[in-house]
């Protein structure tokens, strides 16, 4: 499963404003909403929150990845926010997040989404990757980061 595959421009967000971990959490909840990808923005909404209290998914490396399993989608759902500053996501390295993506999933969908997990960790587990997206300036240039990268 590509990530580039999954997102497009209404899914993304370059210039992520929110300060705090709600507000990046709800942020990319709503890019979900625009793109008409899921059908209750509370249901997931809650769905990612209660996800976050059983442990945060602010991995290491500038990464977080608030993910869930709903019944508020038909199929996966990713959205990607960048913050070039860096939001305070209780990241297991105790740093700061820049790159979020949100990953939705149907409640039987178990293969798909641990595919797409595993390729976020590939892309974001190289430091050129990284940077050269921190600095992409709107969404397309954003996705033709992420094409380049999968190839």
């Amino acid at each position: 499963m590509r990530i580039f595959d999954l997102l497009n421009e209404q899914l993304i967000s370059v210039s992520l404003d929110k300060a705090d971990k709600q507000g990046v959490i709800e942020k990319l909840v709503d890019l979900a909403v625009t793109s008409g990808k899921l059908t209750d923005r509370d249901a997931v909404l809650q769905a990612i929150l209660d996800r976050e209290k059983l442990m945060s998914t602010g991995l290491e490396h500038g990464v977080a990845v608030p993910h869930a399993k709903t019944s508020a989608v038909s199929g996966l759902v990713l959205a990607l926010a960048i913050s070039r500053e860096g939001i305070d996501f209780q990241s297991a390295d105790g740093n700061l997040s820049h790159l979020f993506f949100l990953l939705l999933a149907p409640v039987a969908a178990a293969a798909p989404n641990i595919q797409t997990l595993a390729q976020i960790a590939r892309l974001t587990g190289n430091s050129e990757f990284c940077e050269s997206i921190k600095s992409a300036t709107s969404a397309q240039d954003a996705l033709e980061i992420i094409r380049r990268a999968e190839k």
